[in-house]
């Protein structure tokens, strides 16, 4: 439903770029997808550890987790699975998934989680789930970057990318 809100929201579609001179084409989910494509580089994190903190991660895995600098790799097939490549020297992660279809994920702090990520106010929204809790990440790109912000509760981290080339 929020990805029909999105699809036809002339405001979210202006904004996401994808109105024409005068008439508005309806792009497809996966289309609207394609802005988040590519090669991400991670330029600044702020309040990842309280982030962390919040979410019950050790102290150890905590340090590790503030050092990396990963790199988001994006992608998407013609069946339309989005893979999403977290690669760093602390570890690397990888999902497969479908908008809206709920999947077993394992986080790079080793949480099992069950995962959903919608398009959202052309947000790609994930939202994760487990043992009574939940966090949601937003990613958006903005002025050429792509903005994901992690919340937890009441807190708030901040890890913005630039596109490599």
């Amino acid at each position: 439903m929020t990805a029909l809100r999105c699809l036809f929201s002339l405001a979210c579609i202006c904004s996401c770029g994808w109105a024409s001179t005068g008439a508005v084409r309806f792009p497809s989910l996966v289309n609207m997808v394609e802005r988040f494509v590519g090669k991400w580089k991670m330029i600044s994190s702020d309040n990842f550890d309280e982030y962390m903190k919040a979410l019950g991660v050790g102290f150890a895995t905590r340090q590790m987790g503030n050092m990396a600098k990963p790199n988001l790799l994006i992608s998407v097939d013609e069946q339309g699975f989005i893979t999403m490549k977290s690669q760093s020297t602390f570890k690397s992660t990888e999902i497969k998934f479908k908008l809206n279809e709920e999947f077993d994920e394992t986080t790079a702090d080793d949480r099992k989680t069950k995962t959903v990520v919608t398009l959202e106010d052309c947000k790609l929204v994930q939202k994760q789930r487990w043992d009574d809790k939940i966090t949601t990440i937003e990613r958006d790109v903005q002025d050429d970057k792509l903005v994901a912000k992690c919340i937890m509760g009441d807190v708030v981290a901040v890890r913005t990318y630039v596109k490599e080339a």
